[in-house]
């Protein structure tokens, strides 16, 4: 969610606001083609007229861009809705389908977010915190709208909550990387669509378990 600055903060000047945008739209770029080791702040300099000491004094280090480059990204996701937040209950399902909508327009917004996501995993990266709580954060978030949503349904024992949550994510996740490397053949949206509504009804209407045909 989006904050708004106390009111002792001093307004940042439209042409700082312009110029940092156009940082954190190049960061993007930069990020997303050439991964956070590899894309330096001089290529993200070049890319808007400006020197390396000038992407410093706006955001004083490039983990500090990474880090800002991060919550842009997310920031976009929610700026269209009410709080700035995306919706709660059985609403966020349909908010997680309307995503996949958006980012088929937006292939470098996905594009950054699927490298730096892959690259938090290694060791002492700078993003990893951030997408361990947001990762943590959505699974929340989406276990809850599963509770409500079987808590509306009828359904008293949906045991199997948690691992939906996490496989709504990751199905979203692998198939924006589909999408990135064959976007001919993926259907982002009416992928996402199909998947997303494959897993809430295994939910609401789960079958036989799988292990059950595993078994000698």
């Amino acid at each position: 969610m989006i904050h708004e600055a106390p009111a002792s903060t001093p307004r940042t000047r439209p042409a700082t606001q312009r110029k940092r945008k156009e940082i954190l739209d190049a960061a993007i770029d930069i990020f997303g083609n050439k991964g956070y080791a590899n894309g330096t702040l001089a290529d993200i300099a070049d890319q808007v007229d400006i020197t390396h000491a000038g992407v410093l004094h706006h955001f004083g280090s490039k983990q500090n861009l990474l880090l800002e480059t991060l919550a842009y990204r997310d920031e976009s996701d929610v700026a269209d809705l009410d709080d700035q937040h995306i919706p709660d209950g059985p609403e966020l399902f349909l908010h997680l389908v309307r995503t996949a909508v958006v980012n088929s327009r937006r292939a470098g917004i996905v594009q950054v977010y699927t490298v730096l996501s892959a690259e938090s995993v290694t060791d002492d990266h700078p993003a990893r915190p951030f997408f361990e709580s947001r990762y943590s954060t959505l699974r929340g978030e989406v276990a809850d709208a599963f509770r409500v949503l079987c808590h509306q349904e009828g359904i008293t024992e949906p045991a199997t909550i948690n691992a939906a949550s996490a496989s709504i994510l990751a199905v979203m996740d692998g198939l924006q990387l589909q999408w990135l490397l064959h976007p001919q053949d993926i259907d982002l949206a009416e992928a996402s669509e199909f998947a997303i509504r494959a897993i809430v009804n295994a939910v609401l209407r789960p079958g036989p378990e799988l292990s059950a045909y595993s078994r000698g």
